[in-house]
């Protein structure tokens, strides 16, 4: 029984489990020669997330914006190589 369990910090990291999950199936979908170096960086995002209470949550929106601007690299790379 962990009553810190219902924590939105607790929350948010067992969120975060699954979004990383989701993003590794993605890049595995989609893994090439040339999208590989983003793979690497959007699959060493969570090493990031340091802190505790507020400084977690600092840290968790920082990664959540670089994870959003190395997806849109990941995803037009793809759309780049498709379109040739």
């Amino acid at each position: 029984m962990d009553i810190f369990g219902y924590t939105q910090e607790r929350r948010t990291e067992r969120t975060l489990i699954a979004e990383y999950e989701e993003t590794i199936e993605r890049l595995l979908a989609k893994l090439t020669a040339e999208n590989h170096a983003l793979a690497v960086q959007l699959a060493s995002l969570p090493e990031e997330i340091r802190g505790f209470g507020h400084i977690k949550m600092r840290n968790v929106n920082a990664a959540r914006k670089k994870h959003a601007e190395l997806l849109q690299r990941f995803e037009s790379t793809q759309a780049a190589r498709a379109a040739a």
